[in-house]
């Protein structure tokens, strides 16, 4: 419980605000948000669409499709089916368009070395 835990590091040093308000964040979250919205909610109305008819088209998702496979347990299977197939289409996209524009991101702010009080080094700019 000394002086020495609170140094400050390099990420302190960093102006974050000054960071969001780059061009190359507003990119990374511009295509983050493209991305995110439209899926959210395309898989909340595929979910309440699956929530509904099973409480109001009972008759309908009891269909029998084959043997005890009714309509209703298809499509619940689907929704976990989906879900996977969301989450490996995000990190498809992430890998491709998001990762890049990040890692850019925190090699500039992480790039630079600092002393022990947050100060450039080396004539480093921050």
């Amino acid at each position: 419980m000394g002086h020495d835990a609170q140094e400050t590091d390099a990420a302190a040093a960093v102006d974050f605000k000054e960071v969001q308000a780059t061009e190359q964040f507003q990119e990374l979250r511009k295509r983050h948000r493209s991305f995110v919205f439209p899926m959210s909610i395309a898989f909340l109305l595929w979910y309440f669409a699956y929530v509904l008819l099973a409480d109001y088209a009972v008759e309908f998702m009891s269909t029998k499709v084959w043997g005890n496979i009714n309509i209703g347990l298809l499509l619940g299977l689907l929704q976990f089916v989906s879900t996977f197939a969301i989450t490996g289409w995000y990190v498809s996209y992430c890998n491709r368009k998001l990762d890049p524009i990040a890692s850019e991101i925190r090699h500039g702010i992480e790039g630079h070395e600092f002393d022990k009080h947050g100060n450039p080094v080396g004539g480093a700019a921050k």
